[in-house]
């Protein structure tokens, strides 16, 4: 068992420890699932403010519900809609003050407020999503959004081996 001790002063401080936890947790799992339901719950443990973190996965030309803290959420989002079909579709972080002024935002859970995702990619391809959602209007910012962007980026080698449907962009 691991007991990652995430206390920080200020967000760069925070990201940094779990950036480094997340290493630590995933480094040398082969499996993408374990490292992905992994992360989701020290983000999950790590971040205040959250009713929902997890990621949907690519396969097929959609996102599909994988490894994730919180409410049960939505099995599949078609690319291009919602705040993650958008991340997905555009490949481009979507951090949302306010998920009901967002066009098209699906209601996974009436209680979020904002949300923040982004796409992982790998050599090009689409691996999935990362979603972070708050009960918290104007919960996310730059800082959360720089924090969660070098996550994914040292996460995705790592998920790269999904799915053998995952779909490519």
């Amino acid at each position: 068992m691991f007991d990652f001790k995430i206390a920080a002063s200020d967000k760069s401080e925070l990201y940094h420890q779990l950036h480094d936890a997340a290493d630590a947790l995933t480094a040398g799992e082969p499996d993408p699932i374990a490292n992905m339901a992994n992360v989701a719950a020290l983000l999950w443990e790590g971040l205040p403010d959250l009713n929902w973190a997890g990621f949907y996965r690519a396969v097929d030309g959609e996102l599909v519900l994988g490894p994730f803290q919180g409410r049960p959420a939505c099995i599949r989002i078609p690319l291009g809609k919602g705040v993650c079909g958008t991340a997905a579709e555009t490949l481009e972080p979507q951090c949302v003050e306010d998920v009901n002024a967002f066009p098209g935002h699906i209601a996974c859970d009436s209680a979020s407020a904002s949300e923040l995702v982004v796409p992982i990619v790998h050599d090009g391809r689409l691996i999935g999503v990362l979603d972070l959602d708050s009960p918290r209007t104007g919960r996310f910012d730059a800082e959360d959004l720089e924090g969660c962007v070098k996550v994914v980026r040292m996460l995705a080698p790592r998920l790269a081996g999904a799915t053998k449907a995952t779909a490519s962009l």
